[in-house]
């Protein structure tokens, strides 16, 4: 259980989590995540990092039994510093880095798949930011790099989710494939990368970085700060106190 790394080919570094049952990561968790994907990325012989999963799905968002453990903020600032943590190195690793979606890809998910260079997803993947059932904010800087502006909104609002197959029609998931495939097709586009040249993808990755049209960092902050807001108000935990009550959801999910 954890982050690890391996090197299933030559210039390709695989980042995977592991957090039974359904990859909720609790506040170190992040910050690990991080951390491999930045020694990944800093490797000279790496040209592509692939993060992928274990398990049900590619990534739950936050521990929340962790948070309502905590009965002061120190867990809160916590998520919120690691998830920020956690999508900053995947933006900013020195490679591309290809995710590798199954399953549900919910809240923290989208802040890491929507930070990713390419997406390739398994069939029954779906992706989506269920904050407002959750008590929290945050991520829609990362869901509106997938899909167009007014339908973020109304997933956001709603709480409802996308699919693999529609993200494809809106050209932020290269390829959907049977779960079965999964790896072997996320290997492959990693392999293709990875057959350029190392110090060109670095300098690749830095100009398209650099012209982004959005800071992902600020505005990631800039929302992050209605997520405490939210909990200092007392709204947050009223809404996460009704979290898990049969709604046949996977745990985790605050940010």
């Amino acid at each position: 259980m954890g982050v690890s790394t391996s090197a299933p080919d030559k210039g390709i570094a695989r980042v995977t989590v592991d957090f039974p049952p359904v990859n909720a990561l609790p506040v170190q968790g992040w910050y690990d995540l991080a951390d491999a994907v930045t020694a990944a990325g800093r490797d000279p012989e790496t040209r592509c990092v692939v993060l992928d999963s274990t398990g049900r799905g590619f990534n739950a968002g936050v521990d929340i039994k962790e948070l309502q453990r905590d009965t002061g903020h120190g867990a809160l600032i916590g998520a919120n510093r690691g998830c920020a943590a956690a999508f900053a190195a995947v933006y900013e690793c020195e490679v591309p880095v290809v995710a590798a979606v199954r399953g549900f890809c919910l809240g923290g998910g989208i802040g890491l798949a929507g930070n990713a260079d390419a997406i390739v997803a398994a069939d029954d993947a779906v992706f989506g930011l269920p904050e407002l059932d959750r008590g929290a904010l945050g991520a829609a800087t990362h869901l509106a790099r997938l899909v167009p502006q007014h339908l973020m909104r109304a997933l956001y609002y709603t709480s409802r989710t996308a699919t693999a197959a529609e993200l494809h029609t809106h050209g932020s998931v290269w390829r959907v494939v049977p779960g079965a495939q999964l790896d072997d097709a996320a290997l492959e586009l990693a392999r293709e990368i990875a057959r350029k040249d190392g110090y060109l993808l670095r300098l690749a990755k830095a100009a398209i970085n650099g012209i982004d049209p959005v800071d992902v960092r600020r505005s990631y902050r800039f929302e992050q700060g209605f997520t405490f807001e939210a909990n200092l108000s007392g709204v947050a935990d009223q809404v996460r106190d009704t979290f898990g009550r049969g709604d046949g959801k996977p745990e985790g999910e605050d940010k």
